[in-house]
């Protein structure tokens, strides 16, 4: 079979559209997901039994439900419920947030209940209140000893921006799958895609493990 590139050299601007696209897409749902996380770990952690239960439902929910469904709903379904049309980039980045969020959550109530309980006695025992403990000395040492799994999940979002194709959003996938449509070449293009995922996805896990590694021993306690 003989390769070639000349797809490459007629479409690329287009091509790096979609992959801005796509890393914008995957740090905003990293984002959304990270603050859902850490608000509703630390609420089903130290919130009450209510909290607990109101946003396991929520976890649940998000974990049972396939992300390829999610994104569907919010895209066609939802603008029926609110009477307006939604963004297609827009649904993309709540669903991939909302989803990914469920995970984080679980991953920082991990993180959060395995730092030792002496340690919140303790700074409510110096006039600290709940949410100074956490913030300054609990979350700090959690996040620390969650960085490998939460390098995993960022990896994931980068990933799972692709299933957004399905709701036509302009990604990588996307605008790859209409170059080959055009071209009639669709092993060069998807293989391109497929490393151009691999470039985005490993700098992020190799990072992250580089960041704990140099900082695992203050997550000790």
């Amino acid at each position: 079979m003989a390769i070639d590139l000349s797809p490459f050299a007629n479409s690329w601007p287009f091509l790096l559209k979609a992959v801005a696209l796509t890393v914008f897409i995957s740090a905003m749902s990293m984002l959304l997901g990270f603050v859902l996380g850490v608000v509703v770990g630390a609420l089903r952690t130290y919130g009450g039994r209510f909290f607990d239960i109101v946003l396991g439902f929520y976890v649940d929910t998000m974990r049972s439900i396939p992300l390829l469904v999610i994104l569907i709903w919010i895209y066609f379904a939802f603008p029926l419920v609110i009477g307006a049309s939604v963004d297609v980039t827009s649904a993309a980045i709540v669903g991939l947030g909302l989803h990914l969020g469920a995970y984080m959550a679980e991953t920082i109530r991990a993180g959060l209940t395995s730092v030792r309980r002496g340690q919140m006695a303790a700074a409510l025992a110096l006039g600290m209140s709940h949410t100074q403990a956490i913030r300054t000395i609990i979350l700090p040492q959690a996040l620390i000893r969650m960085l490998p799994s939460l390098g995993s999940l960022f990896v994931f979002a980068i990933k799972d921006s692709a299933i957004a194709s399905v709701i036509a959003v302009p990604e990588l996938l996307r605008q790859t799958q209409v170059v080959a449509g055009n071209t009639y070449r669709p092993f060069e293009l998807y293989t391109a895609a497929m490393i151009v995922y691999f470039l985005l996805c490993f700098p992020v896990a190799r990072g992250v493990d580089w960041i704990y590694r140099r900082v695992a021993h203050l997550g000790s306690s």
